[in-house]
């Protein structure tokens, strides 16, 4: 074992990446917890560290005061009085490579992610793809801390984290014993989402058989749309632009399940041992990105054999006149779902913590 001491991290972006470290960290905090750990990210995605032990939250902040190198040096120095013993470095980008060179100089051991690009592209070229499954992110996370001797063996399992459900939250819960499901139906990139027509659909069926229904995640247009639907139907209720992530993630906490997107708000419900229906359009959980703990029955997508033909969803379906999201049937969702809360049912017992 290493001497004791403090580990920085570092993983600036984006969402749903920083989620699964919070994940990882989780567990290394219970395996090490004579290990104190600095994590670097932005100041937004704190609230995921904030019930890790031995946990301390350092913020960048990339356009401003950690802006270029110049900025990145002035943040090495505000590290530098943590005196790390060795560097973690989980995003392998630019701002992170010069960071840690800045620490490798002053003789501080960093061991850096391996992101396994060339078995990405394998996975994704439109001819001789190798379609296997590829290590999981979280994985390739944990074993940079076993490069620097550090133990660690992840369970794969999700972890209950019920939390107490804010005030300004608690009429989404007023009904104790329904069912309760989250949706997260956006996505940084266009082509990682359902067509919102069939997710309407699939909300209408939802809303019929009498589930609550809550809307997560975006911005004004989402909104938008999450507005639209709660107006159109009795049981579903928006949650954007409403709380504040630590407030998201309580109310995340209470859920019976979420329906989301290969996107953040996978992973954020992953982070609070929520199971997760997805749903897979030009990416693949082949690629290592499925949430944290979660089952990969649970994903829904079709078989194609141009698929995946995106890591993060910033490339177009090519899987011919229809998109391979535009293929997966409204009731095949909503099937999984009820037989996942029918099997619930059997054991609801659930007292929310209101």
């Amino acid at each position: 074992m290493p001497a004791k001491g403090k580990i920085i991290v570092l993983r600036f972006s984006a969402m749903g990446d920083v989620a699964m470290v919070a994940s990882v960290l989780k567990e290394f905090s219970l395996q090490n917890p004579d290990v104190e750990l600095v994590m670097v990210s932005r100041q937004a995605f704190e609230p995921f560290f904030k019930d890790i032990n031995n946990l301390i939250f350092h913020a960048i902040h990339p356009k401003t005061l950690h802006k270029g190198v110049k900025g990145l040096y002035s943040l090495y120095k505000e590290l530098k009085k943590y005196q790390p013993i060795t560097i973690a470095d989980l995003h392998d980008n630019l701002r992170s490579r010069i960071l840690s060179m800045f620490f490798r100089i002053a003789g501080v051991k960093v061991k850096r992610i391996d992101k396994g690009r060339a078995e990405k592209r394998a996975l994704t070229r439109p001819k001789n793809k190798v379609l296997k499954q590829l290590t999981l992110t979280v994985e390739r996370y944990a074993i940079v801390f076993r490069a620097l001797n550090f133990n660690l063996k992840l369970s794969h399992k999700l972890q209950s984290v019920q939390k107490d459900i804010p005030q300004n939250a608690r009429e989404l819960f007023k009904d104790n014993e329904a069912i309760t499901i989250g949706i997260s139906p956006f996505a940084q990139h266009i082509y990682k989402v359902y067509p919102l027509e069939k997710m309407e659909r699939v909300i209408d069926k939802l809303n019929d058989l009498g589930f609550q229904i809550l809307i997560f995640g975006g911005g004004n247009d989402e909104k938008n749309n999450a507005d639209n639907w709660a107006s159109k139907f009795i049981h579903v209720k928006n949650v954007i632009g409403k709380f504040t992530l630590t407030e998201e993630l309580n109310i995340i906490s209470n859920l019976d399940l979420m329906l989301s997107m290969d996107s953040s708000g996978m992973h954020m419900a992953s982070l609070m041992g929520i199971r997760v229906v997805s749903i897979w359009g030009p990416t693949h959980p082949y690629a290592g990105f499925l949430g944290y703990g979660q089952n990969y029955g649970d994903c829904l997508q079709i078989e194609h054999p141009s698929r995946p033909n995106s890591i993060y969803g910033n490339k177009p379906c090519i899987c011919g006149v229809q998109s391979c999201i535009d293929g997966i049937d409204p009731g095949i969702i909503v099937q999984k779902i009820i037989e996942i809360v029918n099997g619930k049912r059997i054991n609801h017992h659930q007292t929310r913590k209101i």
